[in-house]
């Protein structure tokens, strides 16, 4: 699940990740526990098929119902659609870096090139920066903050890797 919850965080076409525990329903609350994703086509629950809560089928149903009502529709994903490569490795590298903190010098410079040039590979934006310390760390952390798309799905991450600014 957790590898699940780093994609989604990195994917430009999700907008906001939450978790619901309960939803309301008469005459109580159902408990859910799942996690809902906000894309540009809709809203979703992270439904990860090895990862299901043991449930009777009366319960499956109540919360089946209960999300359809709240507007989410399933976004199903196996074990073997997460652990895809190189994706599942490349999300596992990038958000090694979150949460790190990003000087505001090579901030403005990774910002700035990819804003004057547009998409560029991550080789040839780390040309263009000038810093004393490893640029890479602040573009991963800067993708990791949602400032910055990196094409995770495509190969390795590494000087070939499609950079740009996430919209």
């Amino acid at each position: 699940m957790t590898d699940a919850l780093v994609q989604a965080a990195l994917d430009p076409a999700i907008r906001s990740i939450e978790y619901l525990p309960t939803v309301p329903t008469v005459p109580s609350t159902c408990d859910v526990d799942v996690i809902v994703i906000e894309r540009d086509d809709g809203r979703y629950h992270l439904d990860i098929v090895e990862a299901r809560p043991s449930r009777s089928i009366a319960q499956r149903l109540m919360v089946a119902q209960a999300l359809v009502d709240l507007g989410f529709r399933a976004l199903v994903r196996t074990e073997s659609d997460v652990l895809r490569e190189p994706r599942c490795t490349n999300a596992r590298t990038v958000f090694e870096h979150a949460n790190r903190a990003v000087d505001v010098g090579l901030r403005l410079q990774i910002l700035g090139a990819l804003t004057d040039e547009g998409a560029m590979t991550l080789g040839d934006l780390l040309k263009r920066l000038r810093s004393d310390r490893d640029p890479t760390t602040a573009v991963l952390a800067l993708a990791c903050a949602d400032l910055v798309e990196l094409d995770l799905i495509s190969a390795a991450l590494g000087p070939r890797t499609m950079t740009r600014l996430r919209e």
